[in-house]
């Protein structure tokens, strides 16, 4: 058995969730956030079976998507305490970051 950890964006969710909905994966899906943007993130953890791990790998690479996004970049100050000017940045974002980890045992109460 293994535990499949997704960390997706936000944007992502919906479309990760009802897909997993209309293949019958059972998933827990959970609140947090990101370090480098601040931005809301879901994680879902999903127990398979190790023959099922690809499938479930799969539905999430289809659903997930790498986008490109503009993000301020923090004011900084100059050795007067001058404050200089942010200004967008490129950066990408969306996908998803994911772990697969053994499970050695499982218990359903």
């Amino acid at each position: 058995m293994k535990l499949i950890i997704a960390i997706v964006q936000d944007q992502d969710e919906s479309i990760l969730g009802s897909a997993f909905r209309e293949a019958n994966v059972r998933a827990t899906k959970l609140s947090t956030t990101g370090g480098f943007l601040k931005s809301g993130n879901t994680t879902f953890l999903v127990g398979t079976e190790d023959d099922k791990v690809k499938h479930v790998l799969s539905i999430i690479e289809d659903n997930c998507r790498q986008r490109e996004q503009y993000v301020a970049t923090p004011a900084n100050y100059d050795i007067n305490l001058d404050m200089t000017a942010s200004f967008p940045v490129k950066v990408d974002v969306g996908g998803a970051i994911v772990f697969v980890m053994p499970i050695d045992e499982f218990h359903r109460f």
